[in-house]
């Protein structure tokens, strides 16, 4: 979901549309919580279990969680990234509380990466993402031209 303020003026911001903003604090608010993570892994496990996801893969999860890291269960073939960009898009509280200690943990390794490998580049370099958009959202964004977009999901490139 995209959302955006038209034109470049700052009194603009005020007519910030309201699931941006409840993104950003709700954001804030998980990155800021610092829970017992074996408490959060299995009020997780639970969660999936509910939601039918197999059960090979929630005990691979639980088993070895803490032998990898964040962004290599982001991007494995499982359902973590399908559950949280899910869970994003639809701004999905209850599914984004279960997975906050990840999203943290996710959050935190790549604030790491970003600092480590930010000083390597000497010049700013372009990435290229695709994202598919109703033609609500692209009107949207078209009229947002020269203001502020945002979006309340990773990009995960």
């Amino acid at each position: 979901m995209a959302g955006g303020a038209t034109g470049s003026d700052p009194k603009n911001l005020d007519q910030l549309p309201p699931t941006y903003m409840y993104s950003v604090i709700f954001k804030d608010i998980i990155l800021e919580i610092d829970g017992d993570d074996s408490k959060s892994m299995n009020t997780l496990v639970k969660f999936c279990q509910k939601q039918n996801i197999s059960e090979t893969q929630i005990n691979e999860f639980k088993r070895e969680y803490h032998d990898r890291s964040p962004v290599y269960w982001y991007t494995k073939p499982m359902f973590l990234y399908a559950m949280l960009n899910r869970g994003l898009r639809s701004l999905d509280m209850e599914a984004m509380c279960k997975l906050g200690f990840f999203i943290r943990s996710l959050h935190l390794q790549l604030k790491q990466l970003h600092q480590e490998q930010s000083t390597s580049f000497q010049t700013a370099f372009t990435v290229y993402r695709g994202q598919g958009l109703s033609q609500q959202d692209f009107q949207n964004l078209m009229d947002s031209k020269g203001g502020l977009l945002s979006f309340n999901n990773f990009l995960s490139t």
